[in-house]
Parts: C-alpha cells; structure tokens; sequence
C-alpha cells in the first residue's frame, strides 16, 4: 500500500468514472487520459504510477482535474478521449505521493515559463531517486526456544550467547563478536537456534537540536534574529529581504529562523547559489545544531538520492541545502525557505525549463504558507524595488561581526601605474601583497576568468582560433595543453603551426585568466605558497572544502582565483584582495552589467578584513571615475542601486516592465532566418507591449546552431504570458529550427 500523508490532501477525489489524468515526464502539452483498473480504484492525485505508452511503459504521476491557476496563465484546455480508447493504469509504485502542493507548483512553473508541465515534472521525479532502495540488511537472533537435539559446541555457545546480547548481527559481525566462523553460524541457522531478522537501517539523517549551540547576538543582530524567529511562528506566508554587509553574520541570524522551524515541527529549505559552498556552510550548521543537513546536488550519488528524496518526504529530512533543483523536492511540511545570495545569477536556470529560483522560491513559500527570506550583501534591484513598493520585509545589518571593519577600498589606475610590459599586476599591488605576506597575513587575487588565456592569435597572419560550433573564441588552458570552448566544451590541443599560415611557433596569447595570473604571481612571489580556485581546479565540494581547510589552517599565503573565491567565504586572516580586472564586466551592452559587476566585486572584497586586522582591497581600472568604480570605494551601494533604477524606469526595463525572449535556433542559417522573420511579421501588436528584433544573438552559432533572438518588453501590469502563447501559434518554425522561450531573461547571449 503508497505511503499516505493526510496533511496533504489531494486537490480533487479520484473520479467516479475511473478516468484519471496522468502526467508523465515527457513534453507534452498537459497529462494524459487513462483508466484506473478495478485493484487500483483507491489511487488518488498525487500517486505515482507506471503507465502503457506506445510499445513502452512510463512512469508518471496521477494528476488533478483542473490545474489552480490565475486565468492569465492558464493554458487551453484539451480535448477530451473517449473512454473506450483509453489504456488502464498497470501499476502503482510503493512511493510517497507528491504532495498537492508540489504538484500546483509544478503547475504554476510550467505556466508561467511556458514549458511542457512534463519537463516540469520530470525535475521533481528525478527517476533514479525514484529507483528501488537495497533491501535492508540481514540479520541474526537466537530462536525464542532453542531445538531439543541441538548439539552444543563451545563454538556454538560463543556464537548465541553473543546473539542474545541486544540487536540482530549480521554474519560477519556476529562471526566476529563471537571469535567464529560462518560456518558456525549457518550450522545453528539449519538447526533452528538462530533466526533471520531484517536489520531496520539507521535513519539517514539525524533530527538537527535547535538548543545545541545557540549564537550569542548582540544588538542589531539579536532585533533581526528576533523578528526572522517571528516570521517563522506566523506560520504563514511573508517575503523578507535580509540585506548585511560581508561578515555582518547574516548566516548565523537565518539559521536562528531555521532554529525556530525545526522546533515548530516543520521543514526548512536552503538554497545556495554554487554547490561548492555547501562544504562550509555545512561545517557551520553542524556547529550549530550538532548534525549535518541533508544535501542535494547533482553530484550526490544514486543512492543517497533516493535516500534524501524519501527522506524529504516522509518528513525525516528537517533541514535540506541545496542548488535550486531542491526547490522540487516533495516536502510534507515546509516551513520555511532561505534564499542565500539572492542576487546571483547562478538561481537562473537557462537550459531546458527556464527558471529563476529565487522567484520560484517565493511562490513556492506562498503555496505552502511559509515565509521565504532573501539573503545578500548586494541585493538584486528586483528585491529592492519589491521592498520599496511595500511587497518584502526590509531587515538591514550595517557593521561587521565583533570587531571587524569593513575593508578600505581604492582604485589603481593602471594608466598611470601600468604593469610592466606583459604582465598584468600592477607594481602597486605586488608591493601590497609582498607586504601583506611580510607580515603573515594572507592575499588574494581575484580574476573572473578561467584558463591561461582567452583568445590566441597568430602574428604573422592575424588567424585567431575560434570554435567550429560556436561564434566564440577558443580559451587557452596551458596545464591541459589543450584550446578549449566554454560554451560547447569542444576542445583541441595547442598547435605548433598557425592552421590558416601554417607558420611555425607564431601563436600568442591575448590577454589574462587565472592560469596566466598564476604564473605571473609564481614568478613574482617565488617563496610565497600559492593555491588557485576556479571549477577547473577544484571538482566538487569535497576538493573545495579541502582547500578552504588549508586556508583557514594558514597553509597558503595568496590565493588566486575565479567568481568561486567571491561566494560567502569566511577567511579571518585574508587582508588584501586584489582585482585583476575590475572593468571586466562592464562591456557587452548587458542591461545588468554594472549592477552586476557591483555585487560581484563587492562580494569579492568582502573576503578582506573579516577578523581584527584591518582590510584593504585594491581594484586595477582603467576607468577608476565609472559609478561602479565610484561605488566600491564610497561602500555607497544603496545610491548606486537608486541610480541603477533611475536609469532603467523610464524605458519599463526590469524590475520596472517584463521581458520574454524568444530564441530562434536551426542547424542550417535559413531555417533559422526564415523562422525568425515569421515570428518579426506576426508579433503582437498592443499597447505597452514592444516587440525588439529579430536580431542575430551575440552567440550567434552555438553548438552547431544558428541562432536569432526576439525581446518581449512590456510594462509591468501586463502578463507576458498569454501574449507570448497566442504569438506562437501563428508561427509554424520551419524544419529542423526550434523556439525557446525565456521569460524574465538575465543573459542575453
């Protein structure tokens, strides 16, 4: 018999008929139609079940009637099969069902990304969690009454007296707690002494204490802890933004409010932007609560997965951290969501189902009655403006934990301080470091950009090497000896000769990564012990929390790395940090380029000075006078934000208006054209709604694909949904093109 939980009751009774609708994780328009058969008629909405399709049998879900949506959102309805060609059910899975909640949500998603509610699914199903757990253990007991011929050997004595102790043994451990062999055991077995018991496995995840470790707070932090532990015992829905600078303690103060959660009984979620934090924020809750949460990523391995993915559901996972796939996970009580580093745009899914987690995240709180808080030191102007218009919770921390300072902060201008001729780090900056490491503390510098180098070109003739899949340079990673794309992941060895001039030895280099930076500071600092983090460097959480060990433990002098180093790392004797590149991210023409390159930098700065010893960070700018530039020496981020959004008011661009792009893909050129200017000719027309395009995207060939995008801008009370829905039924592609439709973009690649 399922698992069933009667505090989540299905949104509609199975129906009088038998007819039940089933979604499967395939992308098609809505569930499909099929018979319950007479064994299965207690099946209910949520139950998960194998059904025929074709030739195959799949697996779904039974799902509800009608789904809850805002009549903007809702898709067409479908046509009804008679009942006389509908296929019956063929089983249903011993599983916990997905709660009604999961399944409005899953719903919602798919409505309001315009993506298949299959593909929707099929990340809340995730079918190897869903594979069978390995039978429990066997063990051994002695039988309640031992056989009247039993023939008694010392031997045998041992081997029962030790099974009568306490729980049942398995063979090799009851072999070894009585100094036998197994042949001992199996000899008793035969003769009825001992009985074969089911070992029951541990539960996987320990109840996390809430009185374990409790911080002391002080001040602001003990008024904002106070008001989050609130929130949490309204056991209703609210949005708050928690806005500390770097090292302010907004971890310690949220896991207050998990505190809280898990004593209510409930559910907590963590979202965390990369799975690389997890290793030290896991570290930091087990100090807290005297166990581990559970985990989920996607280098869990199979079995733990389908150990969390039961545990979540049946309530014994209290806590979960994880990417924002843990957003579909099938909670029985959720209680409360953290989303920490709100602002990253890591949270946006751009690869089959489009979807920004941190705002799935709210509406996930909203249909589970939780209160959802957003965490960051630079928060998104989407949070800011939804604070500002009265729709968040605003909670504030201005000064660092204890005695720390924020770091000062000033910029190199490399026009007048230039490095020497090829190299990249001013002298300025290198006397900064060699007195930083004189004096034992630790550096770091700070390039947001992997490899050796980012384009290679030949000097006699010009050639650069560019990807055959993509319109993009090949990146340089000299450790591999290998020319590589970031986007395709195509990758060929460094040639000798230029491929278009055949010339010998003319290919060079243009420009800096992490692997340049490092051969650089090599040669510079020759006693100076150096790690280097990026995700070529650092594969998994495991790697990563090893290198944050030998941080903390002082074995590294100056670290040199990539966006990784910027995520809520907590370094107390780093005191300079160092930014290769601070005009990085401002080209491109990208809506949130400076905004984003603020939260960026800023966040990398706030590595220095998290302890006593003051901080210092050094940004190499040729544009030292940009208001970003500007912002990150002043630490005024809230006028910067209100300058962002003058900017950005007036032309009802984000968070002010709403976007939908669509992207036009096709292997051959013409298919994409031809599609693209189908959809130009029949783009909806209406008042507060501007089509912009078609245009070729700035990744114009991807992956083999040829690509034009389109740009949906629309003030803010129109939904983008509908409009988008009608306009692509007007357009047939052409074949072998294809139409993805991103709705809220942040990349416009």
């Amino acid at each position: 018999m399922p698992h069933r939980n009667p505090s989540q009751p299905d949104l509609l009774p199975a129906p009088a008929d038998g007819r039940v609708r089933v979604m499967l994780t395939l992308p098609f328009a809505g569930p499909l139609d099929y018979l319950l058969p007479p064994r299965l008629a207690d099946a209910r909405p949520g139950d998960i079940v194998t059904v025929p399709l074709g030739r195959r049998t799949e697996t779904g879900v039974i799902w509800d009637a009608a789904p809850r949506l805002p009549p903007e959102f809702t898709p067409p309805p479908q046509k009804e099969v008679a009942t006389s060609r509908l296929k019956p059910v063929a089983a249903r899975l011993d599983l916990p069902p997905l709660p009604a909640q999961l399944r409005q949500f899953v719903d919602w998603v798919a409505a309001y990304t315009l993506s298949p509610p299959g593909m929707v699914l099929a990340m809340a199903l995730r079918a190897n969690a869903l594979a069978p757990l390995p039978r429990p253990a066997t063990g051994w007991a002695t039988a309640q009454t031992l056989p009247a011929d039993l023939r008694m050997t010392p031997a045998r004595q041992k081997v029962l007296d030790a099974a009568a102790e306490g729980t049942p043994l398995t063979t090799t451990e009851l072999a070894r707690r009585a100094g036998a062999g197994a042949a001992v055991i199996r000899g008793l077995a035969q003769a009825g002494a001992l009985r074969a018991v089911e070992i029951a496995p541990p539960p996987p995840f320990a109840r996390p204490d809430p009185a374990h470790c409790p911080p002391v707070l002080e001040g602001d932090q003990a008024e904002v802890a106070t008001e989050l532990r609130a929130r949490v015992a309204e056991d209703s829905f609210s949005i708050t933004l928690l806005e500390g600078v770097t090292g302010s303690g907004k971890t310690e103060i949220y896991m207050e409010a998990i505190a809280a959660c898990i004593a209510a009984g409930r559910q907590a979620l963590v979202l965390l932007p990369e799975i690389a934090l997890s290793a030290q924020w896991t570290g930091r809750f087990s100090r807290r609560f005297g166990t581990e949460p559970a985990l989920w990523h996607s280098d869990l391995g199979s079995r733990l997965r389908r150990v969390t993915w039961r545990a979540v559901a049946d309530g014994t996972a209290r806590v979960v951290v994880g990417a924002r796939s843990a957003l579909f996970l099938p909670f029985d009580q959720l209680g409360l969501i953290i989303v920490d580093e709100e602002h990253e745009i890591a949270f946006k899914q751009e690869d089959g189902v489009t979807y920004h987690a941190r705002d799935m995240a709210v509406v996930r709180a909203r249909m589970s009655r939780a209160p959802v808080v957003l965490v960051s030191a630079t928060p998104s102007l989407e949070s800011l403006a939804n604070v500002g218009a009265g729709r968040y919770r605003h909670l504030k921390l201005g000064a660092r934990h204890g005695n720390a300072s924020m770091p000062d902060v000033e910029t190199l201008d490399m026009r007048a301080d230039p490095p020497e001729r090829g190299l990249f780090l001013s002298p300025v900056l290198t006397g900064a470091i060699n007195d930083a490491i004189g004096r034992g503390e630790q550096a770091m510098l700070f390039l947001n950009r992997r490899g050796y180098a980012p384009l290679t070109l030949c000097r006699t003739c010009g050639h650069r090497m560019q990807c055959p899949n993509c319109t993009a340079w090949l990146v340089e990673h000299r450790a591999r000896h290998i020319l590589t794309c970031h986007h395709c992941g195509y990758d060929e060895p460094i040639p000798q000769t230029c491929p278009k001039c055949a010339d010998a030895d003319s290919l060079t280099p243009i420009g800096p990564g992490v692997e340049r930076i490092t051969e650089e500071a090599r040669a510079t600092f020759p006693d100076a012990r150096i790690l280097v983090m990026a995700s070529d460097t650092l594969n998994g959480p495991a790697a990563t929390a090893a290198a944050v060990e030998r941080i903390a433990r002082r074995e590294i002098d100056l670290v040199i790395g990539t966006q990784i180093v910027a995520k809520g790392w907590h370094f107390p004797h780093l005191t300079l940090v160092g930014i290769v590149d601070a005009d990085l991210g401002l080209g491109g023409g990208d809506l949130r380029a400076s905004e984003r390159t603020v939260q960026l930098l800023h966040q990398v700065a706030g590595r220095a000075g998290r302890a006593e010893a003051p901080g210092r960070v050094l940004l190499q700018s040729y544009v030292p006078d940009h208001p970003v530039m500007q912002a990150l020496v002043s630490g005024d981020f809230a006028s910067f934000m209100e300058q962002e959004a003058e900017q950005r008011r007036p032309g009802f661009w984000p968070p002010f208006g709403r976007l939908a792009a669509l992207i036009v893909s096709a292997e051959t050129p013409d298919a994409a054209d031809l599609t693209a200017r189908a959809l130009g000719q029949n783009a909806p027309r209406l008042d507060g709604v501007q089509v912009l395009g078609p245009a070729p995207a700035p990744l114009a060939i991807l992956r083999g694909r040829h690509r034009i995008r389109l740009l949906l801008r629309a003030r803010r009370s129109i939904a983008v949904q509908p409009i988008v829905r009608e306009w692509l039924s007007r357009v047939k592609p052409e074949r072998g093109a294809r139409i993805d439709v991103d709705i809220d973009p942040v990349s416009f690649l």
